[in-house]
């Protein structure tokens, strides 16, 4: 029997004609559910953009003071840009997009002007100052200027410097000489050494006229002073010669490590010697004579001769009596050791005196030694160094753990004292122990699970609340909107439905396509087997037309 395909179309009401009617035409219920949906989205979408808006500000200007920070936030208010405070408003944030030029605007209107004033206080001289306000206006420039320069510096937080400056007169006999304190605030965890001390000494010192060094004072945050009192009678050892004492038992230290190391093996060997340092300064000036030396070897310095002779005038001369009156009587024969005769007393031949002198100077041996001491001398060094126990392994492989000969300890010994300078005389002492190093296994940490790694967690917190927001949304949307949303959208057009009118073979009746599955020329033949054979190997190559077909004629749709 031949078969007729005819096209059926279902039979469906008219729809509404405009959306406002298809929504009025809604229930109550699902137009509420719509009105919340669509109110939740939009709060949602709103806190999105406000999370994401927040987390993109920056640092404006950190750590204000109060004087600066109500004007700044007056500026910015009149500017309409939005600001935030960091955690303990000690800045102020702005969004990043206007950070640079909201910095250029402020810094034109003359913000943050700052707690310290320079020499800007100068610029405007009110008129009638007396000269005492201009000395204080001076001073107080001065201090704010050494303030900033001392800010400057990296370990230092803020500073304030007080300036004594005397009032100097021609008219005073003894004039007072000016003085300056210094007090830093450091930033936590940081120090100052003592060539940093010295460079504010001198700064502040340099920039006051007859302003010494040692009149400056700098103390810490803590009240500690800083800085020296110049008048070397200190006590104790200052910070520099803590670290040259550091660095000198360092060194030592090291030489000994360096030279046993390779012995003993590494990790084998602790070492620690004391450094006793003499860092006063001495100095002696001495003179040294040589005794006098033998006649021959003596050095003539300077040799002087003088004689001299002087006429006298006719005086008498000789022995006065009558004896020497008489004329002499002339000898018989010439007497061998007798004496001259006498003269008379008016003899007047022997007027004439003779002065004779000689003089030698002899060169003396001197010497001037002139000893100054060296600071930081060694005074006295003691060492202590303990060596482990030599390691090994027994039959059955367990560690062992053997004692050092003494003979060995005694080579140890005469190698840290060779490494040191050992000195008997200067009291150094050197004791090398041998004993059993205990080593305590540190159990290794627990891998940490891929969900409690740190970097996870940062993610999570970061992402959290969007990705929990988005997921809200999403829920508002198919729950509450899209209902509305299809109900409120027309219908599409129904498609053609085609109905075989018969199909028979035997008691079995099967469907074929319809609309634009248009029936296959094979199922048109005479041959009925091979009609039905085509029918089901359509029914099993596309199911979903039978489908349609079957649930057109099930509805009652077909002719």
């Amino acid at each position: 029997m031949d078969t007729a395909v005819t096209p059926v179309v279902p039979q469906t009401p008219a729809p509404a004609t405009g959306a406002g009617a298809r929504l009025a035409a809604l229930p109550a219920r699902t137009k509420l559910m719509a009105g919340i949906g669509i109110a939740a989205l939009v709060a949602l979408l709103v806190a999105m953009a406000l999370s994401v808006r927040g987390s993109d500000y920056k640092v404006l200007f950190a750590n204000l003071s109060e004087k600066d920070g109500g004007p700044i936030i007056e500026r910015l208010s009149q500017m309409n840009v939005p600001y935030r405070f960091a955690e303990g408003g000690s800045a102020i944030l702005v969004p990043a997009s206007q950070v640079y030029d909201l910095r250029l605007k402020l810094s034109a209107a003359g913000l943050p002007k700052g707690s310290v004033t320079g020499y800007e206080l100068l610029d405007k001289t009110p008129f009638g100052q007396t000269q005492g306000q201009e000395r204080i206006n001076l001073q107080r420039a001065l201090e704010g200027e050494l303030t900033r320069t001392i800010q400057s510096l990296a370990s230092v937080q803020s500073a304030r410097v007080h300036l004594a400056l005397p009032n100097q007169n021609g008219f005073f006999r003894e004039q007072h000489k000016p003085s300056a304190s210094v007090v830093v605030n450091l930033h936590p965890g940081r120090t100052l050494d003592r060539a940093q001390i010295a460079g504010i000494v001198h700064l502040v010192s340099s920039s006051v006229p007859e302003l010494a060094p040692k009149a400056v004072s700098v103390i810490d945050g803590g009240g500690v002073l800083l800085s020296s009192s110049g008048d070397g009678d200190a006590q104790g050892l200052d910070s520099q010669q803590l670290q040259h004492v550091r660095e000198v038992e360092a060194g030592y230290v090291r030489r000994v490590v360096e030279l046993l190391e390779p012995v003993v093996g590494r990790d084998n060997l602790r070492a620690t010697i004391t450094a006793e340092l003499d860092f006063s300064q001495n100095e002696a000036l001495s003179e040294a004579f040589k005794p006098n030396q033998q006649p021959g070897q003596a050095t003539v310095r300077e040799q002087r001769s003088e004689e001299s002779t002087e006429p006298g005038s006719a005086v008498p001369a000789g022995v006065p009596g009558a004896m020497s009156n008489q004329p002499p009587v002339p000898p018989t024969a010439p007497i061998e050791g007798a004496a001259p005769p006498l003269q008379g007393a008016g003899a007047a031949g022997a007027g004439n005196s003779a002065r004779r002198e000689a003089e030698t100077r002899y060169e003396v041996d001197k010497t001037t030694r002139w000893t100054r001491s060296a600071v930081g001398s060694v005074r006295r060094l003691s060492a202590a160094v303990v060596v482990n126990h030599r390691g090994g392994t027994d039959a059955k492989g367990n560690p062992t753990s053997t004692p050092l000969p003494p003979e060995e300890i005694e080579k140890l010994t005469r190698l840290v004292q060779q490494a040191i300078g050992f000195s008997a005389e200067r009291g150094d002492s050197v004791s090398v122990v041998n004993a059993p190093f205990r080593v305590e296994t540190v159990p290794e940490p627990a891998a940490v699970p891929v969900w409690q790694q740190p970097w996870l967690l940062d993610l999570l917190r970061a992402w959290a609340a969007p990705a929990a927001l988005a997921l809200v949304a999403l829920v508002v949307v198919f729950a509450l909107i899209r209902p509305a949303l299809k109900a409120a959208l027309p219908a599409p057009p129904p498609t053609p439905v085609a109905r075989v009118d018969e199909v028979v073979d035997g008691d079995a009746a099967l469907p074929a396509l319809s609309g634009p599955e248009a029936m296959p020329p094979a199922l048109q033949g005479p041959d009925h087997a091979a009609r039905l054979e085509t029918m089901r190997r359509i029914a099993r190559e596309n199911p979903a037309a039978v489908a349609n077909v079957v649930r057109g004629w099930v509805n009652g749709e077909a002719a």
